[in-house]
């Protein structure tokens, strides 16, 4: 089968794939169609199966006003972008305390926040009418280990300041959680469960139990629309290391790019959990749009993949196929799914893909990459955008209709 027709095919099959938004009387629930490329069977067309349910109108408004803290870190720009394409580009507004270049400012609205000051949160959210924080700004884990004390007054501090304006004005809030929040004595396990014990050993995760806990009681207290995901590590390749134990899976591929080796600071069968950024900034987006009463809890562990440093050298070598890794250990050695539907979209494979074609397309030519690996690589990244630029569409046109 040539790429050609088996990109029509692809194309083909992902128009069956239907997600819809059905309401009823006393209940909301999501409804997936699950036919597999080249099975009609126990295939279920969505069209029918909306006309069947009574619509109703959302209490709020179809698309929500964001505002983004600490907008410049990993997540902020990409996630900002993906929201602006959504719900159109004044309707999200960047902050952070830092000066924006032009390109920021040319890109949508931005606002000077210094989250230690709640008048400065309260300002942005009634001038901008706000519907939705997505509270970002934290000091990562190492980092907030070098100066505690100013990692206590961001991290917690700030998130009062946060809670105290989400609840002002009846706002919904996402704050990330991670796996940091949890200590030696949780389940080695992977996936770990939403439920166990935690007891972390960093003031970052510490810091992050702490937001998961006073969500609950703001929501459980004041009905406050909390919700929180523990992000695995975030893997993408326009953005530097931060200072996370989960780094190295960002690092090696630079390394292995431009060098064909890399120093690793864990040990080779360390396993970790992962996610690349576009799994991650899809998840956030679809689990603030989830109806509230479709959320058996307030915070969940999202889980895409896991891998060890071994085993991702052994992925790497199908690109770079002289790849060397030399290991030298430091210090810094799901529900959803049922839910709210969550399903990632990159295994080991497609995240090195993505990884190696967006290199690439940053820093040119690499004696390293085998190129007939990255042409495919190419291709098969050209064939999902395909596929995911179609799955938008439909979503957008179930979420007018839903919404008129």
């Amino acid at each position: 089968m040539s790429t050609s027709t088996l990109f029509r095919s692809i194309i083909k099959q992902s128009n069956r794939i239907r997600r819809i938004f059905l309401c009823g009387d006393n209940q909301s629930r999501w409804i997936f169609s699950t036919t597999s490329v080249g099975t009609q069977k126990n295939s279920y067309d969505g069209r029918v199966l909306f006309e069947n349910y009574p619509q109703i109108k959302s209490s709020k408004k179809s698309k929500p006003r964001v505002l983004i803290t600490g907008s410049f870190g990993q997540l902020g720009f990409g996630l900002a972008s993906l929201m602006r394409k959504r719900f159109g580009r004044d309707n999200v507004i960047m902050s952070d305390i830092v000066k924006p270049q032009a390109s920021v400012i040319n890109s949508g609205p931005f606002a000077y926040i210094d989250v230690l000051d709640p008048k400065s949160i309260d300002s942005v959210v009634v001038q901008h009418g706000i519907d939705w924080i997505i509270h970002f700004s934290a000091l990562l884990s190492s980092i907030g280990e070098k100066n505690v004390a100013r990692a206590i007054q961001v991290n917690i501090g700030g998130l009062h300041n946060v809670f105290e304006v989400a609840h002002r004005h009846n706002l919904s809030i996402f704050v990330p959680s991670t796996i940091g929040a949890f200590g030696p004595e949780s389940p080695r396990n992977v996936p770990t469960p939403d439920f166990c014990v935690q007891r972390p050993k960093t003031i970052y995760g510490i810091s992050k139990v702490h937001a998961e806990l006073l969500g609950e009681y703001f929501h459980h207290k004041n009905k406050l629309d909390f919700r929180s995901l523990r992000l695995p590590g975030i893997i993408s390749a326009d953005s530097q290391p931060g200072g996370g134990t989960t780094d190295y899976a960002v690092d090696i591929f630079h390394h292995a790019y431009q060098n064909g080796s890399y120093e690793c600071y864990l040990k080779a069968d360390t396993r970790l959990p992962m996610m690349f950024i576009d799994d991650c900034l899809r998840s956030i987006i679809e689990f603030m749009e989830t109806p509230e009463e479709l959320l058996a809890q307030r915070t969940y562990n999202i889980h895409a993949i896991d891998f060890t440093p071994n085993e991702l050298a052994q992925a790497i070598r199908q690109y770079v196929p002289n790849f060397e890794i030399k290991f030298n250990p430091d210090s810094r050695q799901s529900i959803a799914r049922n839910d709210w539907n969550w399903k990632p979209q990159y295994n080991l494979n497609r995240l090195c893909q993505a990884m190696f074609v967006k290199i690439s397309q940053m820093k040119g030519f690499s004696k390293h990459i085998d190129p007939n690996a990255l042409e495919t690589a190419i291709q098969d990244q050209q064939i999902l955008m395909e596929i995911n630029k179609l799955d938008s569409v439909n979503d957008d046109r179930q979420h007018a209709i839903v919404s008129n």
